[in-house]
This record gives structure tokens, sequence and C-alpha cells, in this order.
């Protein structure tokens, strides 16, 4: 794949860089040391020379200040100070013993002569008999002062003072020309920099050409052209490699020639194969994989190769790849629902690939599809378990019954005839469950055959209905004071249908809007069009159906509440029977429900409305 280098990342970049920073890092070093070294050194000259100056004005002063003249002492101090107006002097005073000021050198300043120095570091020399020498910014004029106060002690009298010397001196033209050696250094050092750039680009041009071609052809080779050549600059290293890579475009060449045969002959087998295959590597990363093993785990090239193929084949924490490499058994991959799609059941045989020497470098799976298989063995199961489950029990009530009566009970003229009205009862729900199972049967070998004939809509419905009302008026429910609501179009609902199956379908849903629902209860019964389709609802006021019971009460031998079903003498399969019978009739029956509220059951037949006119004209 050519990526494009990021500029930042490009050798043309990274070169002159270089050599920038191993030039500034020089320069960083030898300029820090010598200014360094500069501003001590001028510091420090200055330092020296401020310091000569005031042992010359103690030397000078001092016979001067062992007279007692103080007229004299006054007008000798001022002579010699008029010698230090100007220059890097900024003030000098003279301090007696007692901290009067003798004299200045700031000519406009000659009024505080006589006046007792408030100064606090004279003050100190004084005190402590000590000299004072540091810097500190003059606010006013915004520049550096050195300050140097220096005691005056009597030649004639050792270790008395008789004076005290404050120079203040202007520093910052030291630091102003430390400043002007800084801009000149940095000055050169920028033109350094501009001509070390000049260099390091023209060298790095020079080294990157012959990598840049040799990079093109190595992309090239990649891409499968093998027909370019690089060119060849010198005997150097790079022209060493540039011969190099020549000589392996030719052995490249021949190898893939060799591979893509190969390659070719078996992504021709994996192609046509009806298994899905997968292949990893000694990591068990998915390296090949053909369009069937992608349709089976529902997944596109690109979501598999390079996934671990415990992902891939969804096997979570259950194995592991070892486990995959030592088994020799098969397994049974359960590929879970995606939208609009059921589980995929799938059956995965492993082996490794192994070299001669032993060493495994990877695996092969090959995964059939055996939904269907595993479905119809499930169904199988489930029907042979419920239909053994649905007949054991009335049988086992007819057994118990008949045996009492072979007993004796037959004798018995109160008991005898309701066990004989048991015996009758489950032999007609036997009678009612083998009836319900041949139906089932025919229609799964689509042996069911219909009677379509076009029968009204609304007066099939208000028949069954009417006959519901007159059953309500019987012994067995007047306590109950169930109510049927009727909830009709005006308008008539012309349907081509088989009128008994479609009977038998809202008889089968309207007994069990009764059975479930309350005593004094409603049903309400709905007929209404939609623009292709005749609708039919029923809703009780019952217990209702939980929601995850809701997708499956339309599955033969289903029951939401086993035991209350099979006691109202259901046989689990009126629902599968009526969505079998409404399939015939391009129709479908769906419900609705909340629990503790009751349930709605809804019919819908394919429609075509017409007049009577156009019918029968």
């Amino acid at each position: 794949m050519n990526k494009k280098i990021k500029w930042f990342q490009s050798i043309h970049f990274k070169i002159p860089m270089l050599f920038i920073f191993l030039l500034l890092v020089s320069l960083q070093i030898i300029g820090a040391y010598f200014i360094r070294q500069l501003e001590t050194e001028l510091i420090n000259n200055f330092d020296n020379q401020m310091s000569l100056n005031v042992r010359f004005l103690e030397n000078s002063l001092n016979p001067i200040l062992e007279d007692e003249d103080q007229d004299t002492t006054e007008s000798l101090i001022q002579n010699i100070l008029r010698d230090y107006i100007g220059g890097e002097f900024l003030e000098i005073q003279v301090v007696d013993d007692q901290g009067y000021i003798l004299g200045t050198n700031d000519q406009t300043r000659q009024s505080i002569v006589g006046l007792k120095s408030t100064d606090r570091d004279v003050q100190q020399a004084l005190l402590l008999e000590s000299s004072r020498k540091y810097q500190y910014l003059d606010e006013d004029k915004n520049s550096r002062v050195l300050k140097n106060v220096s005691p005056i002690f009597s030649p004639s009298n050792s270790g008395e003072i008789i004076g005290i010397v404050m120079m203040e001196s202007n520093i910052e033209t030291v630091y102003s020309q430390i400043r002007d050696v800084v801009t000149i250094f940095l000055n050169a050092s920028f033109f350094a920099i501009i001509i070390t750039i000049i260099l390091a680009v023209i060298i790095s041009r020079g080294i990157t050409k012959p990598i840049s071609e040799m990079r093109s052809q190595t992309m090239n080779i990649a891409q499968g052209d093998y027909s370019g050549k690089v060119r060849i600059y010198g005997d150097d290293e790079l022209g060493q490699l540039a011969d190099t890579i020549n000589d392996l475009s030719l052995k490249v060449k021949d190898a893939q020639e060799t591979t893509e045969s190969e390659r070719q002959r078996l992504d021709s087998v994996l192609k046509h194969m009806s298994d899905g295959v997968l292949a990893t590597d000694r990591r068990g990363k998915v390296i090949i994989i053909n369009n069937r093993a992608l349709e089976l785990l529902g997944m596109k090239q690109e979501e598999a190769v390079g996934k671990s193929i415990m992902k891939v084949l969804k096997l979570g924490t259950e194995f592991t790849f070892r486990h995959l490499l030592e088994t020799r058994e098969e397994l049974i991959l359960h590929i879970p629902e995606e939208e609009e799609k059921e589980e995929s059941i799938l059956q995965g045989e492993f082996s490794i690939i192994q070299r001669e020497t032993g060493f495994i470098s990877g695996l092969v799976c090959v995964l059939s599809d055996i939904t269907k298989q595993e479905k119809v063995e499930q169904e199988r199961r489930n029907f042979v378990s419920n239909v053994s489950h649905e007949l054991r029990t009335p049988l086992t009530s007819v057994k118990s019954y008949t045996e009492a009566l072979q007993e004796g009970v037959w004798k018995d003229e109160e008991i005898a005839p309701g066990f004989l009205q048991v015996i009758s009862t489950e032999t007609d729900r036997m009678i009612r469950m083998v009836t319900d199972l041949l139906h089932l049967s025919r229609m799964d070998q689509g042996n069911m055959q219909v009677e379509m004939e076009y029968v009204s809509m609304n007066d099939l419905f208000t028949h069954i209905l009417d006959r519901f009302d007159m059953m309500m008026q019987s012994e067995a429910y007047r306590e109950k004071n169930y109510k049927i609501v009727r909830d009709f179009t005006q308008r008539t609902l012309w349907v081509e249908i088989d009128q008994d199956k479609i009977t038998q379908v809202i008889d089968n849903i309207l007994n069990n809007a009764i059975k479930y629902s309350p005593d004094g209860g409603s049903v309400t019964c709905r007929l209404m069009e939609t623009h292709n389709s005749v609708v039919l609802s029923v809703t009780d006021e019952g217990m209702g159906i939980p929601r995850k019971d809701l997708n499956h009460i339309f599955e033969r031998f289903y029951r939401v509440d086993k035991a209350r079903a099979r006691s109202m003498g259901g046989t689990g399969l009126g629902l599968a029977i009526s969505k079998e019978v409404l399939a015939l009739h391009g129709g479908r029956i769906w419900a609705t429900s909340v629990e503790n509220k009751g349930s709605t059951f809804f019919i819908s037949l394919p429609y075509e409305s017409f007049d009577d006119e156009e019918e029968w004209g």
C-alpha cells in the first residue's frame, strides 16, 4: 500500500532538523559558557576598578579626616570628589565617624553636606565597622547600580574608624556591553543555522534520491510490477542496496508466478465447495475463509480475516485455541439470532496444519450447516414427547376409572355414572386430539382440501356469535354472566373462503376467550376492512398472555398455563391449526396482550371490494 509520508516524517525534514538540532545544542552550550564567562569577567573587572577607586579615595581622605579643622576638611574633600564627577560614578559620599555627610560628588545634592546620613548601609558600616558591597535596581532610572560602602580607619590609631566612603556606580554599562555581545552571537548563530540548513538539504537530497527510487521500485514489486530497475549512482552502500533490490525483483517475480498459480487452484477449490472452510496461522488468526463460511457465519471478509478463530466462531470462554488443536471431535456451533434470521446450527470439523518437523503452523476448520436437520430432529422429538404426554394423561384416567369399575364400583349406582362420564370425556378428548393431529398431518403433506366460496363475513360472524349467545344462556354458563359485544362495519364484506374451516378457527378463538374470561367479563368482537383485507378481532378481559409466551402460542402443544389448559380440556393444537388454515387462505393470525388485562386475537383474510351490480350484472 502506498502510504503517504507526512512532511515531518520525511528524511528531507529529519536530516536538516538533525543538523539544526546539533548546531543549536552546540551553540547553546558554547554561547551559555562564553556569555557566562564574559559576564563574570566584565563584572569582576568593573568591581575591581570600583574597589581600586574606593581604596584610592580612602588613602586620599585619611590625612584630611585626621585633621580636626572642620572647614578645611570639607573643602579638601569636595576638591577630591570633583575628580569623580561623571562616568560610571553616580554618587560618592564621604561621612565622618558620627554619621555626618562631609561631601558628595553630586553637584545637585550639595545641600545634604553637613546633614546626618540616613543611609542604612552607612549606619550599619559605622556600627559594625565592616564594608558592604552589592547590586540593586534603581527603579527610577531602570538601571542596575553597584553600591560599595567602606569604612576608613585611622592610620595612626589602628582599629579606630574615622569615616565612611559610600560609592554608587552605574554597572548597567557592563550589562549593556554583554547584551551587545549576545546580539552579535545570536546574529552569527542565525546565519550559521541558515548555512547549515542549505548544506543539510543538499546532503539529504543526495541521500534520499536513491532511497526514493528504491522505495518506488519496492512498491512496484509489492503491486506485482517487476519490470523496472533501480538506478545505481555509485559503489557505496546505497549502490549495493540498489543492486540487491534489482536482483530481488527478478527472484520475487519467479516466486510470485509460482505462488499465483497455486493460489488460483486453491481459490477455485474453496470457491466451489459446499462447506465453509477457515484456515488460521499458529496463533489462531484467520488467514483464509471462503464465501460459504462467510455466508454461514453472517460475516464479511474484513470482519473475519486477521481475527481470532475463537471470536469468528463465537466460541466464547467454553473452548481455547489449544483445545481446538488437541480435539478430534466434531463441535456443534450455535450462531446467535440476528435480525430477521433464525439461529444457525453448524457442525465444525477441525484438523491441524503440521509440517514434517512436527511444527504446528495452523488449523483448518470445515463448517457444515445442519440447522434444518437439527430443527427437524428437534421437532420430531418434541412432537413424540408432546403426543406421548398428551395421550398419557387421558389414558391414565381411563385406565384408573376402568380398573375401579372392574373392581365393583359399577354396582354403586351413585358413583358409577360419574366414572363412566369421566371415561367418556377423556375418550372424547383423545378423539379430538387425534382428529387435530390428522388435520395437521394433512396440512403438512399438502393434502388438505379447501372448498372456496364467496361468503358474507358479516352474516357468518353474526351467525357464529348468535350461536355463542345461545350457549351463554345454557345452564353451564348462566351463573357466569358473560357478555358478547359486537362492533361490525355497516358495509357488507364478501370474502372467498372455506366456510367450515373458517368457522372452526373463529369457534376456537371464541372458546378460548370465554374460557379465560372472568365471571361477568365481556368479549368484544369486531369486524372491519382495510384497503385489501378483512380483519376480525376478539378481545377478552382475562388474565392475558406474558410477553415471553406471545410469540410461541401458535406452536403445536404450546400452553401458557399448562395445568389450567388441560383442566379445561384443551389439546394445545387449536391455535396451530388456525394458523395453518389461515395460511391456506392467504391470511394470517396474530395476538396482542397485556397481562391481567386481557388479550386480543386478530384474523386477517384477503379481500377485494366489488359492487353487487358489477358482480351480478
